[in-house]
């Protein structure tokens, strides 16, 4: 195990991207010493979904778990970082080789890593975790799932059902992540979203450290 930890996480910043309809990320300065004041301090604003971030439960299911419910185990640990080359979604077909496992944690790595964080304009069509997909993901019995856009679900897809899915079936999602810079792989996992109490989803800091044999 080496100790060079890789970034996967999407920078906040004021102009960023996010979900049509949410609420932009914003930061304002409130107090400032080059203004005179005791110290540099900021504000923010943003929908809870924004950049790399996780959804809890409560995002799809009514009186379903908050953020602060996730159990850290969920996030932290060995991880698989999947390669998906189909050009519209990750698909059963793609997946059943994978031969995923009780307990893992996967990562997919997509053309969105390179295509869709170039702009800051949202970009619709993204790869997403087709429904056969997760009905596979959920029945190998994964904990947890990341991918490199902003949602699981397709931007035009009905009833998110991906989402219903996976939160039913108690699968944790990571979403936003950016992998254009990790190869497939195993790898040690950190990522911890801000316990938020009562939220549907929080921002996470998300990083890999590659596993040597």
């Amino acid at each position: 195990m080496t100790n060079d930890w890789i970034d996967i996480s999407v920078p906040l910043r004021n102009g960023m991207v996010v979900w049509p309809g949410d609420a932009p990320f914003e930061r304002t300065s409130t107090l400032a010493i080059a203004k005179g004041g005791a110290c540099n301090l900021s504000q923010i604003s943003s929908t809870v979904h924004i950049g790399t971030h996780m959804d809890a439960p409560l995002h799809f299911l009514p009186g379903a778990a908050g953020m602060e419910s996730m159990p850290i185990h969920a996030t932290v640990g060995r991880a698989r970082v999947v390669e998906i080359h189909d050009p519209e979604a990750i698909r059963l077909t793609e997946l059943e080789q994978y031969r995923l496992a009780k307990g893992d944690r996967v990562l997919f790595k997509t053309r969105n890593s390179v295509q869709c964080w170039k702009t800051d304009h949202f970009q619709e069509k993204f790869i997403y975790i087709a429904p056969d997909a997760a009905r596979h993901l959920v029945q190998r019995g994964v904990q947890t799932v990341g991918v490199d856009y902003l949602s699981v679900d397709g931007f035009s897809t009905p009833g998110a059902e991906t989402h219903h899915i996976l939160l039913s079936a108690g699968v944790w999602i990571i979403e936003g992540l950016m992998l254009s810079h990790v190869e497939p792989g195993e790898y040690e996992l950190l990522c911890l979203p801000l316990k938020i109490v009562g939220s549907d989803g929080a921002p996470a800091r998300a990083v890999l450290r590659k596993l040597t044999l």
